[in-house]
């Protein structure tokens, strides 16, 4: 439908808020491209790394320093302070047992100030109630998962370090990175230190001076286990564990692991898409029900994102943006659920390298499955051409969409709905939508882990039981001020346990009835229930699990480094009637890198050139901002048919 992109395009330029704080980088524009009307609320960091370092370097004619010297001062005073800083941080006052001895821990989350607030209070006045003497629960909080994953390979690395050389082991550089690979490797001398390291739970050997990893997603905490910095949890031998019922709790969920033997999900997440019902009036388009509805020529300059590489949540929501696409494409090519699961599991079974099939599963099955990883890619850079900027924390979606800056984001459902309760008018209207797209998503787990060479054991078990019991459940759901619930915030999340949940028996349907009274949302709805939530995708690992950390790579290079030359031509693709009447164009805006080689299914995740992470982001960066700049050329360029556009 031609009618309406460039009213489109001209309601999206006059949107745009004004870019106060940030600038374009004149050499990505082309000269006379006309973007910059076009990319009012584009936001590009502004790089002033050349001209700081000229003012530092000079002295004024007093030889006093300049205000820039007494910036790098300040910083550089503030880069000693870090690890000062980053010590943890209680919520509660110290307690001491009766030898003195503090009562503590520690916890890594990336949790935010709510829940992290709410979790500490309840647990001590529940270690007060059942053990006797409170505790005082220490926050460490530096980021996202992606953060949290660097930081714990890097206290680690330091601590082994350190006890391998007191056992009079060597110490080589290249240690550093094999200690975490998830295969023994085949050096002697580095297969010793991988085996000890994995062999090792004593604090007293080696510690991150952390106790529990609470929160995110199961890709990190998986990435945790095998780069063995989680301990197993000991279900069965634990005296603090017994009487928990953990086999309540479902080891898959729709395809999706919540428990393993390093990490249990405490409560349950979908991922969706987060809307303003004020703007979206104002657009003239119906509220979005699925993840193409954000590519509408309407939501130019509305679509709220956010970096996959500083966050795991977006990560995730971009990876089920791909997996509905392959299943999308498996069923067109007339391969049915049950039909999938029977192969999927034979794939799995064989151990064979990615992409190759045992001989009776026919090719046209897994052409399909790359057609669809394909076209998810695809759609991605759709939704990042109508957005503005990327957001650097997933949190911010929510609340840009809330204050009207976007009308439409991607976001993790707790994230909306903890905003929606703080956007709501006088008389109790809700200014905030949010919807998981039917068969768009699966249903993922939010794991805690015994982080190895834990320094307080027996309160971190306690503290595990506590957030898998139905006291530390009731936190997630219940309303503030209801008995057991929160006290201040309603957390709005999805616990775990079945016993919340109609759906899930007899069993449920009574503990639903139980928790019903004090719930902050109604879990029995068919939109919000998990365990029925489940049951419209089923999540197939092999199609894009082995994807996710490339996926977050290949964003980066494909929507976010590449930015403003990709709104450039898209912008200009809907100014001259849209991607039907722009054939040449949007065959150069759809291009896929030829560097270091062909990007496929495949050699994403198995390639053939060897290449660092790094300069391989950078060789598909250079790759997509070309071919943005022909596909803005080629749309400048042609004739247009009509008048007006």
């Amino acid at each position: 439908m031609l009618v309406g992109y460039a009213d489109c395009v001209q309601g999206a330029n006059a949107r745009a808020a004004p870019n106060r704080s940030w600038v374009a980088e004149p050499d990505t524009l082309p000269a006379g491209s006309g973007f910059s009307k076009c990319a009012a609320g584009v936001r590009l960091p502004m790089n002033r790394a050349a001209d700081l370092a000229h003012e530092v370097s000079t002295m004024n004619t007093l030889g006093r320093p300049t205000r820039w010297t007494l910036l790098v001062w300040a910083l550089w005073a503030l880069v000693l302070a870090w690890p000062w800083w980053l010590r943890p941080r209680g919520l509660s006052t110290p307690t001491t047992l009766a030898g003195g001895q503090e009562l503590q821990l520690v916890i890594i989350s990336p949790h935010n100030d709510a829940i992290r607030r709410e979790f500490g209070r309840a647990f001590s006045e529940w270690h007060r109630s059942t053990f006797g003497p409170p505790v005082r629960v220490d926050w460490v909080v530096i980021g996202g998962t992606t953060e949290i994953m660097r930081f714990l390979q890097t206290q680690y690395t330091e601590a082994v370090r350190a006890w391998w050389k007191r056992r009079g082991g060597e110490w080589r550089a290249e240690f550093a990175e094999i200690l975490f690979r998830e295969r023994r490797p085949d050096d002697a001398s580095a297969a010793e230190l991988w085996e000890a390291y994995r062999a090792t739970d004593d604090p007293t050997a080696f510690t991150c001076r952390l106790d529990v990893f609470f929160g995110g997603g199961t890709y990190d905490f998986q990435r945790a286990a095998a780069q063995g910095m989680l301990a197993p949890l000991p279900w069965d031998t634990e005296p603090e564990l017994h009487g928990l019922n953990i086999e309540v709790i479902p080891t898959t969920l729709g395809g999706e692991a919540l428990r393993t033997e390093f990490f249990v999900s405490t409560a349950l997440s979908t991922f969706g898409i987060v809307w303003n019902l004020d703007r979206i009036a104002e657009l003239g388009v119906e509220a979005p029900r699925a993840w193409t509805d954000l590519t509408h020529p309407r939501f130019l300059n509305e679509v709220a994102l956010a970096d996959p590489t500083k966050s795991g949540s977006v990560a995730k929501a971009f990876e089920m943006i791909v997996q509905e696409q392959c299943h999308r494409a498996v069923r067109a090519a007339g391969f049915d659920e049950a039909t999938v699961a029977a192969w999927e599991a034979r794939i799995r079974a064989a151990g064979l390298p990615p992409g190759e099939l045992p001989a009776d599963i026919p090719s046209a099955y897994q052409a399909a499955v790359e057609r669809g990883w394909m076209e998810g890619l695809r759609l991605i850079r759709r939704m990042a051409a109508q957005s503005r900027y990327f957001a650097d924390v997933s949190s911010r979606i929510p609340l840009e969409v809330a204050s009207g800056q976007a009308a439409a984001g991607l976001a993790i459902d707790f994230y909306a709905r903890f905003q929606e309760q703080f956007t709501r008018t006088a008389d109790g209207r809700s200014r905030l939508g949010f919807i998981a797209p039917p068969g768009g998503t699966s249903v993922s787990g939010d794991p805690i882990g015994l982080l190895r060479g834990t320094e307080h054991r027996t309160v971190a078990l306690r503290f595990l039981r506590f957030v898998l019991s139905t006291e530390g459940q009731r936190l997630w759901a219940y309303r503030p001020g209801t008995p057991g619930g929160p006290v201040r915030y309603a957390l709005r999340r999805l616990p775990v346990r079945p016993e919340f949940y109609p759906s899930t028996g007899s069993e449920g349907a009574l503990g639903y009835e139980r928790h019903r009274p004090f719930l902050a949302d109604d879990l029995a709805q068919e939109d919000v229930d998990p365990y029925r939530l489940a049951a419209r995708m089923t999540y197939q690992p092999r199609w894009t699990a082995a994807h996710f950390g490339v996926l977050r790579d290949l964003v980066r290079a494909m929507c976010i480094d590449s930015h403003p030359e990709l709104r450039m031509a898209w912008i200009a693709i809907l100014e001259r009637g849209g991607p039907p009447q722009n054939p040449r164009a949007m065959a150069w805006l759809d291009r896929w890198p030829e560097v270091p080689e062909p990007l496929t299914w495949r050699s994403a995740i198995a390639p053939t050139v060897p290449m660092s992470r790094a300069d391989r982001v950078a060789a598909w960066t250079a790759w997509f901002r070309r071919c943005y700049r022909e596909a803005w050329r080629e749309a400048r360029s042609r004739l247009t048919a009509a008048e007006g556009w």
